[in-house]
C-alpha cells in the first residue's frame, strides 16, 4: 500500500511541465469558454424570468474543465457527467439552440423537452448525460469504458463528477472493477470546493488530496489547475495515452471554482464575496486566456471583443428560439421510454 502511495505522489510531482498554446488553440479555447460562461449566463437569465423550471445548476467559472480536456479527446471519445452538464454537452456540439430548447422544455430540445436542465444527452457527440443522481454516472461511465475494451474500438472513456460524488460508495466500486479489467476510462474529480454547500476541507479526510482517491485500487491520479486550460490539455493527453495503452483507469483531479451557487436556488453564503471576487481577479481561465493573447501580440482588444460578440449572437439567437419554441406534444410522454404493464 505505503508502495502505491509513493507512485501516486509521484506522478503528481514529476508532472511534465504546461505546454504552450499556439495562436490558434488559444483562439479555440477562448471561443469555447467563451460559448460556455455566456450560455450560462443567459440560462440564469432565463431562470429567473421563469422561462427555465426545476434545478438548473451552472458552470460558470469551471469552463477551462471541459474546454481542455475536450481539446485532449477524439471526437470518438465517450464522455459522461453530472448533472452540471450544459458546458459539457455544448462542447461536445450540440446546437446551442437545441441545448438552450432543453432547458426551456421544449420540443426541438436535445431531449425533446423531457429532460431539462439535468438530463442531456449528444449522441453524435458522444456525451451520455446529463445525470441528476449524485455519482450515478460514475458506474456508467465505467460501463462505457467496459463497452469500449470489449469492443476493441480503442475508444476511451471520460467520466467527470464532482468532489462532493467522490465520497460515494459507488465510485469506488467502480474503481476496483477498472483496475481489475483494466479499463481505459479517465475519472475526472471537478473539485470546485463546496459540493452542494459543504466545504471540502469539512467533508473529506484529505481534502488536498483527493487525486489520491484511487490508491487503494493502484489507480495513479494527478492533480491539476483547473482553471488554466493549458494545465487541463496536458493532463489530460498524459491520462488518455496512459488508458489507451492498456494500463487501466486514471484519476485527473481538477481544482477548479464556481462563481455561481451550487444551483439557481442557492444563495452560497456559506463562502464570502471577498473570496470569490478574488478568484475571479486572479485566476478566471478565460481572462487567463485572453491577457496571453495580448501579451504575445497576437490579439488586440477589438480581437477578443470580435469574438465575445459572435459568441453572445449564438447564445442570444438560441434564447430566442428556446422562448419560442412549441412544448412537447402530451403523447410525447411515452416515446423513447421503456413501460412495463401488468401480468
Amino acid at each position: 500500500m505505503a508502495r502505491k502511495t509513493t507512485a501516486a505522489k509521484r506522478t503528481r510531482r514529476n508532472a511534465p511541465p504546461i505546454a504552450e498554446f499556439d495562436r490558434d488553440q488559444e483562439f479555440e479555447a477562448l471561443r469555447t469558454m467563451l460559448l460556455v460562461r455566456r450560455f450560462e449566463e443567459k440560462a440564469g437569465q432565463l431562470y429567473g424570468m421563469g422561462y427555465i423550471g426545476g434545478f438548473c445548476h451552472l458552470y460558470i467559472g469551471q469552463e477551462a474543465v471541459v474546454t481542455g480536456m475536450f481539446m485532449a479527446r477524439r471526437p470518438t471519445d465517450d464522455v459522461i457527467t453530472s448533472y452540471r452538464c450544459h458546458g459539457h454537452v455544448l462542447v461536445s456540439g450540440a446546437d446551442p439552440k437545441a441545448v438552450m430548447a432543453e432547458l426551456t422544455g421544449r420540443v426541438h430540445g436535445v431531449s425533446k423537452g423531457k429532460g431539462g436542465s439535468m438530463h442531456m444527452f449528444h449522441v453524435d457527440g458522444h456525451f451520455w448525460g446529463g445525470h441528476g443522481i449524485v455519482g450515478a454516472q460514475v458506474p456508467l461511465g465505467t460501463g462505457l469504458a467496459f463497452a469500449n475494451r470489449y469492443m476493441e474500438d480503442g475508444q476511451a472513456t471520460l467520466a467527470f463528477f464532482g468532489e462532493g460524488a467522490a465520497n460515494q460508495g459507488q465510485v469506488y466500486e467502480s474503481f476496483n472493477m477498472a483496475a481489475i479489467w483494466k479499463l481505459p476510462i479517465v475519472y475526472i474529480i471537478e473539485n470546485n470546493r463546496y459540493a452542494m454547500g459543504t466545504a471540502v476541507t469539512r467533508s473529506a479526510a484529505k481534502p488536498e488530496e483527493l487525486y489520491m482517491r484511487g490508491a487503494a485500487f493502484g489507480i495513479p491520479g494527478e492533480q491539476v489547475d483547473g482553471m488554466d486550460v493549458r494545465a487541463v490539455k496536458a493532463a489530460g493527453e498524459r491520462a488518455l495515452e496512459h488508458v489507451r495503452a492498456g494500463k487501466g483507469p486514471y484519476i485527473l483531479e481538477m481544482q477548479t471554482y464556481r462563481y455561481r451557487g451550487h444551483s439557481m436556488s442557492d444563495p452560497a453564503k456559506y463562502r464570502t464575496r471577498e473570496e470569490v471576487q478574488k478568484m475571479r481577479q486572479e485566476h478566471d481561465p478565460i481572462e487567463q486566456v485572453k491577457s496571453r493573447l495580448l501579451e504575445k501580440g497576437w490579439a488586440e482588444e477589438a480581437d477578443l471583443k470580435a469574438v465575445d460578440a459572435e459568441v453572445r449572437k449564438i447564445v442570444s439567437e438560441a434564447a430566442d428560439f428556446a422562448t419560442a419554441d412549441a412544448e412537447p406534444p402530451a403523447e410525447e410522454l411515452w416515446t423513447d421510454i421503456y413501460a412495463r404493464g401488468e401480468g
